[in-house]
């Protein structure tokens, strides 16, 4: 077995622009490093254009933009949020956190999404909101989902951790539901290390997502001269990132296209080379749907059965390249069977995929060299069948 510092294509490595260094020692040198400064405002105005959405907070990361979405939902002990079983626990914990009751639903067996065909069935009369995830960045079916929040009075969230640049039906992901989070931790597409965002598209929730975001305070109003003094005045938290890190996050961000280009031919090239193997061995390949654009955020495989991806995963790590597998049901962990419950149709297709999904190296900087040799060691792998 191959130490993982010795690996010849690991599974993810952060890209670096060449601007990152420059636009932080600029954040250093011209005033205070803490949030809200001019870093901050420019990361956050690139955020807004790429997304179309009408207002972005920058937070410390994904889990506190989930988190400030409980808080703006004012829920209480007993609400319920539905949720998809198969994703990261950051996206039931957040509500789990309020007292709500995280409600697990299936994954469709295509796309990995939350089924659609299974929310309405969750609803009762404690729902409060829908989290989607789009996962891989592609679109959850969203029309049907807004549909049925609007039916019931729902406050339709995304969790948009993948989904940065994707589309679907020519919207862009993260500008459909009421808010939106995003993720930029060093494994996703755009990163400053540790970060997130929640984006706006609903008025109503961007000022008080401020004051929540200051610790409860108005701080923010009071440095545009709003207010003569700055108080307590809402529940909150320090969801607030160090200017520094927005420097980073901007230089990623300025070069949005440059990134998606380099991570769309990885995607491509697994996508197209492996087809032939794929089909022999009863491997499935994501799948997309044509009204869909996915983003590059991952790249996975369905093996038939968990011996033959276990089995995979360490045929990978001996030829020098690590894999990865995903999510494990929410709705089996021990903390999703203490603060949630699962959906009435129950979670059998998550419970599946979680055990046969395998995912490849897939970040940025791969070179020729790196796709062909996470190619050749996939097509040496024969699944028992």
């Amino acid at each position: 077995m191959i130490p993982t510092n010795q690996l010849t294509v690991p599974f993810n490595k952060g890209y670096l622009t060449g601007d990152e260094a420059g636009y932080m020692r600029q954040a250093m040198t011209s005033g205070p490093m803490t949030g809200d400064g001019p870093f901050t405002k420019r990361a956050s105005a690139l955020l807004t254009e790429i997304i179309g959405a009408r207002q972005a907070l920058l937070t410390t990361s994904c889990t506190h933009a989930l988190d400030m979405t409980a808080l703006l939902l004012d829920l209480e002990p007993g609400d319920e949020v539905i949720v998809p079983s198969f994703t990261f626990c950051s996206t039931a914990n957040a509500y789990a956190l309020r007292g709500a009751v995280p409600v697990f639903v299936d994954c469709r067996p295509d796309t990995l999404n939350l089924d659609e065909r299974q929310v309405e069935a969750a609803v009762t009369e404690r729902t409060k909101a829908i989290v989607v995830v789009h996962y891989a960045g592609v679109g959850v079916e969203m029309e049907v989902i807004n549909a049925i929040a609007q039916k019931h009075d729902l406050v339709v969230i995304e969790d948009n951790a993948h989904g940065l640049g994707g589309t679907n039906r020519g919207r862009n992901l993260g500008s459909i539901g009421a808010m939106a989070t995003q993720s930029f931790h060093e494994t996703k597409n755009v990163q400053c290390g540790e970060g997130g965002a929640l984006v706006f598209n609903d008025d109503r929730y961007f000022e008080r997502a401020e004051i929540i975001r200051e610790k409860g305070t108005n701080r923010a109003q009071f440095f545009r001269g709003m207010v003569d003094k700055y108080r307590w005045i809402d529940v909150g938290s320090s969801y607030l990132p160090s200017d520094l890190l927005a420097a980073f996050l901007t230089a990623q961000l300025e070069h949005f296209d440059e990134i998606q280009r380099r991570r769309q031919r990885v995607w491509t090239s697994y996508h197209e080379r492996l087809a032939a193997w794929a089909a022999e061995h009863d491997v499935v390949q994501p799948t997309v749907p044509e009204d869909r654009e996915h983003p590059a955020h991952l790249y996975y495989l369905l093996l038939p059965d968990l011996e033959s991806r276990q089995s995979m995963l360490k045929h990978m790590l001996s030829h020098g390249v690590l894999g990865t597998f995903h999510y494990q049901p929410l709705h089996l962990s021990p903390a999703g069977q203490q603060y949630g419950r699962v959906g009435p149709q129950g979670c059998p297709v998550t419970e599946d995929v979680a055990d046969r999904l395998l995912r490849l190296p897939l970040y940025a900087g791969m070179t020729d060299a790196d796709i062909d040799t996470v190619i050749a060691t996939v097509e040496t792998f024969r699944p028992r069948g």
